[in-house]
């Protein structure tokens, strides 16, 4: 019986495995960097919805498409960050609990939240959200995992995009920008 096997049918519960040349040290601290960004992008999306449903206001029709743009951007992470912890051999999120307990990105159930609230909160939760890649980014680099670095690149351009255009969306001052 393989190592594998007998690891398995000694905790009862048969392992996924996936062949990676990154070790073992590595395939756990991105793992888990990525998941906590996985909890972060799900908590993230929500957000951006719920901001989006209960979006009001003389400006709602523009911010209404905003926040919608932005949420299906932030949605289409959510399998490429799984998947990538998959192929690596990690565990990747498995439930709604998992995420609560994993997210970084406070929830907001207030009944009525204004629009340029909205749009500061999710601004603020997107740098938030452009630190926190930066910081699994460096996990990534150091232990050569240039294809997770490659996508978090991405990835954080695409945030400080949507940190820019919440800004400009938000920001009270004179048509002249300032």
């Amino acid at each position: 019986m393989s190592t594998n096997k007998a690891a398995a049918a000694r905790n009862g519960t048969p392992r996924l495995q996936t062949p990676t040349d990154l070790g073992a040290n590595a395939t756990k601290d991105i793992a888990g960097a990525i998941n906590a960004l996985l909890a972060d992008t799900f908590a993230l999306y929500l957000k951006t919805k719920n901001f989006h449903w209960h979006m009001s206001g003389p400006h709602f029709r523009d911010y209404h498409l905003l926040l919608d743009e932005q949420s299906d951007q932030i949605f289409a992470m959510t399998d490429v960050l799984a998947e990538r912890v998959r192929k690596l051999g990690g565990r990747t999120i498995r439930s709604i609990g998992e995420v609560s307990r994993q997210q970084r990105i406070a929830d907001n159930d207030a009944d009525y939240v204004t629009p340029d609230d909205m749009l500061a909160e999710l601004r603020d939760d997107n740098h938030r959200f452009v630190s926190a890649m930066r910081e699994a980014h460096d996990v990534c680099e150091e232990h050569g995992d240039v294809a997770t670095t490659s996508l978090l690149e991405v990835y954080i351009d695409e945030t400080e995009r949507r940190v820019w255009f919440l800004y400009e969306a938000g920001r009270q001052g004179n048509p002249t920008g300032h």
